[in-house]
This record gives C-alpha cells, structure tokens and sequence, in this order.
C-alpha cells in the first residue's frame, strides 16, 4: 500500500493501518465536509461497518482533550472493540 492516499481530493499520509483495512471508496463515502477541520481522520472497524472519528494537532483551533491526536491510541484501547482493524490518516498540509 502506498504511504500518501488521496481521499475527495485531498492528500493523505498513512500513519497506521492495522489489519490492512484501508479501503478508499468506502471511506469516501463517508469522508464529509464534517472532517475538513481535522488534521488526523481514524477509522475502525466494528461488525464489518466502519466508523470515522477525526483527530487535531496542538496547533489546531478546534483542539480540545476529545479529538486531541495524544489520545488516538487510548481511543483505540478504549472505545473501539478489541483487536478490531483501525486505520489513521494526516492530512498533508496545502501549499
């Protein structure tokens, strides 16, 4: 797989994709305009149906202690099933 993905025109760098799970027309579909505040976009897997969460860098506006990126992988341990397949994508910074 490779390490920049492009999701609705937007460049992705894959930071993890535990289970191989990245499958781009799925997260498109519900990849919204929701997520453009973002810098991190997560997605897991429970019952074979994929949820989305989005994650911020300290240097976000939109930052606050639930969607702050220190605390992906308490998500993951925390609220995803366990072991389940997950995935974690930056967005690359426009120039």
């Amino acid at each position: 797989m490779k390490d920049i993905i492009v999701l609705n025109d937007k460049k992705y760098k894959i930071i993890d994709n535990y289970g191989n799970c990245i499958k781009i027309e799925e997260i498109e579909s519900f990849l919204t305009s929701y997520f453009d505040i973002y810098d991190y976009i997560c997605g897991d897997y429970a019952y074979d149906r994929l949820r989305l969460k989005g994650f911020c860098d300290k240097e976000n506006k939109n930052l606050n202690k639930i969607n702050d990126i220190k605390g992906y992988e308490k998500y993951i341990s925390d609220l995803c099933s366990y072991k389940c397949k997950h995935f974690l994508l930056k967005k690359e910074k426009t120039k």
